[in-house]
């Protein structure tokens, strides 16, 4: 759901500003200003497109450009002088290039001052980039080399709603509050495929969806989600989750609406809140499944939660472990509201 809000609000920016007309002159004067490599099309002439060029650089960048897609090209260096009028910017797109942490002069994102949404994936990036320009809103660095966080490296970033570092070389001592320090307003943070072997610490309380799949995660400590008390999304497939990892009322201290514990080493179903939707357990070494047991309230009291009070669960998946039909009488007579069950 909230995967579909951050698309949403992405269109709705864009047509926004498509919608708004650049004045004959600036216009004219952005067409001019094309870099040769490029296409400036007069239709939207806010965007400038130098992708799958086979660029070494990045261009002088017009005037009046507030979105730049320089994706799929040979690009090293983020230049501060190639970015030196580039004050409008709000969407920029470095995806599949090369550039390095040290490639990243250090005043390139000074001139940015606008920027909403920047995108530097799969390139060759060992550090975050910094300074980040305070008005951004969405940050994706997923598939580089990154292995830490510095102190401060998010300070002032209030507005950044999406941080995106999956599939770098982060560990347990790179995600602290300290390194994280600065996202009051964080809703989305993909931390999946990386060296993560325990839950990471100190995340803002902002924080709707948590994604870490891939990593070597073990445990969760008992009091983890009472310091994430707006946490709805879950994602902890892949990792090395035993049914001791799990302490009994872990999730049941949260408003947890999907949960996918998928490919991990429990051997029984966990105890989760009332509010939980989605279930995913594929792929795990589950035997059996007891109704009574997994149901959040008492069988005998069922009735006087059959409303608005009771379980949510609609989906739960079961497939990949040694459970055999049939679905226990109990467990559809809890979960009232079931729509789909795999087993």
């Amino acid at each position: 759901m909230m995967e579909v809000f951050l698309v949403l609000s992405c269109l709705l920016l864009v047509s926004s500003v498509s919608s708004q007309d650049l004045p004959y002159e600036d216009m004219l004067q952005q067409l001019q200003a094309c870099p040769k490599e490029c296409r400036c099309p007069p239709s939207f002439p806010h965007a400038v497109y130098c992708d799958s060029k086979g660029l070494k650089a990045i261009p002088p960048v017009p005037p009046h450009t507030w979105y730049l897609y320089m994706q799929n090209n040979l690009i090293e260096v983020l230049s501060e002088q190639a970015l030196r009028n580039a004050t409008q910017l709000r969407w920029v797109n470095l995806n599949r290039n090369k550039i390095t942490s040290e490639g990243v002069d250090e005043g390139a994102m000074k001139a940015m001052s606008s920027l909403l949404h920047l995108y530097m994936e799969d390139n060759l990036l060992t550090d975050i980039p910094s300074p980040l320009p305070s008005s951004l809103e969405q940050l994706r660095l997923s598939r580089n080399k990154i292995s830490k966080i510095p102190p401060g490296a998010f300070s002032g970033m209030d507005h950044l709603s999406l941080l995106d570092l999956q599939g770098n070389k982060l560990e347990d001592d790179s995600v602290t509050e300290q390194s994280l320090k600065g996202l009051s307003g964080l809703v989305q943070l993909n931390l999946a495929k990386n060296n993560l072997k325990s839950m990471p610490g100190g995340l803002p309380v902002s924080t709707i969806q948590l994604f870490l799949d891939n990593n070597a995660i073990e445990k969760i400590p008992a009091e983890y989600f009472k310091g994430l008390p707006k946490v709805a999304f879950l994602r902890l497939n892949y990792n090395k989750l035993e049914d001791g990892g799990l302490p009994k009322d872990v999730f049941n201290s949260s408003n947890i609406l999907d949960l996918q514990l998928s490919h991990n080493q429990l051997t029984e179903v966990p105890r989760f809140p009332l509010s939980l939707e989605h279930l995913h357990l594929n792929h795990n070494k589950i035997k059996s499944v007891n109704g009574s047991e997994i149901c959040p309230v008492p069988l005998s009291e069922f009735y006087d939660y059959f409303d608005e009070k009771g379980p949510r669960l609609q989906y739960l998946r079961l497939d990949g472990n040694e459970i055999k039909p049939p679905i226990p009488r109990e467990l559809m007579l809890c979960f009232h509201l079931l729509r789909s069950i795999v087993i």
